[in-house]
């Protein structure tokens, strides 16, 4: 047991019966933070266990947990689930948990110390070779999970290890092993905490995949259910309203033609069949229902290849894709949206990116229940595709991918005046982890000031914030600066107790967005009326205004124009937002309307549909 990670003492946390609730609480959410990226590090084998878990189950087959404590309830919480969510048959999810039913809601000690318990409790719901069994340990090494394991080997089962340390003693038992590392716990060895986060996140993906992968859902619609009570009428009734645009009365009578069966009313509607042959497609299709309506769907039903637009938003994070139809009052409205990984070209390569970017237009179109095809327009607002040859490599992926007529790629930055101003001008200020101001004129020219990033410039951003803020503690030790109660506030968002242990933090796990995670301690010290943060938040609050003058001076604007404001800082903060704005004022600038993005993709749309101002050239 030393040896194993999940058991480790956290350093962070060592001193954890001296923290403040507030104090315990970041501490706690910092450490949360990390079962995100440790469950991401999984994706492909978790997508394998997926594919493997939908094929044994569209056999015949089953899906069976098996863990103890924590683990095992985990487990049955998640079968538990699967037949009310996606009207699954009693049985054909089943969890397992040492020490039987009573572990459920009470220890049972010892219990998880028999493997032979397992092999009882496999023999005992008659696990065979068409099953899969998910083994459950977040140390990699419980008897009885690993007892579960060898009795499913056995029998022929594929079996699938879930463990939160790497190298355990699950891993080469099982034929795929999924394991998140989350590092030790914040109260050492407890594994309900983050191991347990990670393990249900997990879960929540393995069933969820697997039922899509059976055609439980259309797009995220579920579908596959039976009315057997009023609510449940009711569900099915907007479902059909959602997926075919029909009213309340017509849904209701489309269900009653059909049965009140939903998948073959959906079936009936969207592809334009009668209700015999939607029963028909869908057994050929073995109730995928989109299989069922085919090419002749949704999409040819409700919208024209001349009504779509595609709206993209692509950084350094995320890339999110918005597939929009003009509406008869000159604006727009959102049928589906996307979301898939990060496609800025220079930080991730090109195949990535232009695969994060397909993916995202495949999950608008699926969210929107239309079949793909070809758009009207396209615009694409891209980190890293400021240069015409990068533009250029995104217009030949769209055009071999048949993305739209018509394809206009800009920088990222250009979406915000035109998803935050009136008009699609104006001054677009971001203030996140780095900071910039990009302007727009009336006739298209643009400008921009700042995102030099962190070592040459973002001045006014959350990092820039932090890093003063952390350099005021490091002066105030050593007594070449005023105190402050910035060294007790980000002392503690640290879990440290000297200032001399913020140097190992820093530079030894050194993380750029983690220091920016620490603007909004000294946001909140300078709200406080500690007069150091106060003017170290004003002196940024005066560096964003200086980039606003900077960009909006070589095209003629002021002194009043529209301003879009965009990035975490700015948009979860309304005193530094007060801040800049009234630093604006005194640089004799005023910011009218000011709007907050919280969709930049929006901007994308509104310029695919011609509604915003699109930038021409960069003159600065």
């Amino acid at each position: 047991m030393d040896e194993l990670l999940t058991e480790a003492r956290n350093p962070a946390s060592t001193h954890l019966d001296e923290l403040s609730a507030l104090q315990f609480v970041r501490l706690m959410n910092a450490e949360d933070a990390k079962v995100i990226s440790a469950v991401a590090s999984q994706a492909g084998v978790i997508a394998r266990a997926i594919d493997l878990i939908a094929d044994r189950l569209r056999a015949g087959g089953r899906l069976v947990y098996a863990g103890a404590g924590t683990s095992g309830r985990l487990g049955i919480l998640d079968a538990t689930e699967c037949p009310p969510t996606f009207n699954a048959p009693a049985g054909l999810v089943i969890g397992v948990i040492a020490g039987g039913p009573t572990a459920v809601t009470a220890a049972v000690e010892g219990a998880e110390d028999h493997p032979e318990f397992a092999s009882k409790d496999l023999a005992n719901i008659s696990l065979s070779a068409a099953d899969v069994l998910v083994g459950i340990a977040s140390s990699g090494r419980t008897p009885y999970v690993l007892g579960a394991v060898e009795y499913a080997r056995r029998v022929g089962a594929r079996t699938i290890g879930l463990s939160c340390n790497a190298d355990s003693q699950i891993v080469p038992r099982v034929d795929l092993a999924i394991t998140p590392v989350v590092g030790p716990e914040v109260l050492s060895g407890s594994t309900r905490l983050k191991a347990g986060t990670a393990t249900k996140l997990v879960l929540n993906m393995l069933s969820t995949g697997a039922m899509v992968r059976l055609g439980k859902t259309f797009g995220n619609l579920m579908v596959d259910l039976r009315a057997t009570n009023e609510k449940l009428r009711h569900r099915t009734n907007r479902i059909v309203r959602e997926a075919t645009g029909l009213g309340r009365v017509e849904a209701d009578a489309l269900l009653e033609r059909c049965r009140r069966e939903l998948k073959t009313a959906l079936v009936v509607q969207l592809a334009g069949v009668s209700a015999e042959e939607a029963r028909d497609r869908l057994r050929q299709a073995g109730g995928w229902v989109r299989a069922a309506v085919g090419r002749n769907g949704h999409a040819t039903l409700k919208h024209d290849s001349d009504d779509l637009v595609l709206g993209f938003d692509g950084g350094g994070t995320r890339t999110v894709a918005l597939l929009a139809a003009p509406d008869p009052t000159g604006h727009w409205r959102l049928l589906g949206r996307g979301e898939a990984g990060p496609s800025n070209r220079q930080a991730i390569g090109t195949a990535a990116a232009l695969a994060a970017l397909d993916e995202a237009a495949e999950r608008a179109f699926a969210a929107a229940a239309i079949v793909r095809r070809p758009v009207r327009a396209a615009c694409l607002g891209l980190a890293g595709a400021g240069r015409q040859e990068d533009q250029d490599v995104i217009r030949e992926w769209a055009s071999k991918v048949a993305l739209a007529e018509t394809v206009d790629v800009i920088e990222d930055a250009a979406l915000l005046p035109a998803a935050g101003t009136p008009d699609g001008w104006g001054v677009a200020v971001v203030a996140g982890t780095g900071s910039m101001a990009f302007a727009c004129g009336p006739d298209g020219q643009t400008a921009r000031a700042g995102g030099w990033g962190h070592l040459l410039g973002d001045e006014g951003s959350g990092y820039a914030i932090a890093t003063a803020g952390l350099r005021a503690v490091a002066r105030a030790a050593d007594r070449r600066g005023p105190s402050t109660s910035l060294t007790d506030r980000l002392l503690a968002a640290n879990g440290l107790k000297r200032p001399e242990e913020m140097v190992g933090v820093v530079y030894r796990d050194y993380d750029r967005t983690a220091v920016a995670a620490l603007a909004p301690v000294v946001l909140e010290t300078a709200a406080n009326g500690d007069w150091v943060a106060l003017e170290i938040v004003r002196a940024a609050a005066g560096e964003l205004a200086a980039a606003v003058v900077a960009a909006a001076r070589p095209l003629g604007l002021g002194p009043t124009f529209p301003v879009a404001l965009a990035g975490g800082l700015l948009a979860s903060s309304p005193a530094y937002r007060e801040l800049f704005l009234a630093a604006l004022v005194a640089r004799g600038i005023t910011a009218t309307p000011v709007t907050v993005v919280v969709e930049p993709a929006e901007g994308a749309v509104r310029l695919a549909l011609g509604l915003g101002q699109p930038a021409v050239a960069a003159s600065a």
